[in-house]
């Protein structure tokens, strides 16, 4: 069963294509699920849409949601359609948050921590000068937002969990001595982690996360889940296979997806 749980759309601002678009690749290239989880409004600020090119209007979410749910009736029978959103993590506005999200039939919620230190991880400028203490304390802060988003019971999946080295391979260094207790602390928490396909597209390369914390994941008993991450269409399910061998490999038995926020497994 092939699916794929983290697609965007143009309601976002730097996506391509409509979320039909994405469901007719979904069934040109044979997967039986497709998630749509489009980046969530910035709840908390006081304008409609805070950044045109990062994430969807506030008044765009209940059209989101209803869209989402009209296709998945229209595409009953050929493909399930699930209703996902990629929200931010900001602990300041987790109740908030919570209480938007609480008013939406969401199949699943993932979390993924975009900005740490009060910049954007994939702001390539954050990085320039900044020497190994600097990179060790931007690793610490955001592995702490990490684990703070497991433990927030707001999402049940967690998006590319290192992907703060994109433009910064350089950290990835410093993010291994605290992804153990990271990897612990999710397990604890009973959330999936996503293997995200996007990564090829930066500096760091890869997937996230990579091979060596999937290893580590395996041992702790977290439940990982598929993501393309497409921002086109044409991305839909990239490299689902790899992914899935990867992971026998690695000694995974099983992957996971969402329905009305319920963990499903389904065998490698």
């Amino acid at each position: 069963m092939k699916f794929d749980l983290h697609t965007h759309h143009d309601r976002c601002g730097h996506a391509e294509g409509k979320i039909r678009d994405y469901i007719e690749a979904a069934l040109a290239n044979g997967l039986s699920i497709i998630g749509i989880s489009d980046h969530s409004p910035f709840l908390a600020s006081e304008e409609n849409q805070l950044n045109p090119a990062i994430a969807m209007a506030k008044s765009e979410l209940p059209e989101y949601v209803a869209e989402v749910l009209r296709l998945k009736e229209q595409y009953r029978g050929k493909i399930e359609v699930l209703l996902g959103i990629e929200s931010d993590f900001f602990p300041e506005h987790a109740e908030l948050y919570k209480r938007v999200y609480a008013e939406y039939p969401f199949d699943y919620r993932i979390g993924s921590v975009h900005v740490s230190s009060g910049k954007h991880i994939f702001d390539k400028t954050r990085w320039d000068k900044v020497d190994e203490e600097q990179l060790k304390t931007e690793a610490e802060i955001y592995l702490g937002l990490i684990q703070a988003s497991a433990q927030s019971g707001m999402f049940e999946i967690l998006g590319h969990i290192d992907a703060i080295k994109g433009f910064c391979p350089a950290i990835a260094g410093h993010l291994s001595p605290l992804m153990e207790q990271t990897l612990q602390v999710i397990a604890a928490s009973g959330v999936s982690i996503e293997v995200n396909t996007s990564g090829k597209f930066k500096p760091s390369g890869g997937w996230h996360p990579s091979l060596d914390i999937l290893e580590r994941a395996a041992y702790y008993g977290v439940s990982v889940t598929f993501g393309s991450d497409s921002h086109v269409p044409e991305r839909v399910g990239d490299e689902w296979e790899d992914v899935r061998e990867a992971l026998k490999k690695l000694g995974f038995k099983e992957w996971t997806f969402y329905r009305e926020r319920k963990r499903q497994s389904i065998p490698l």
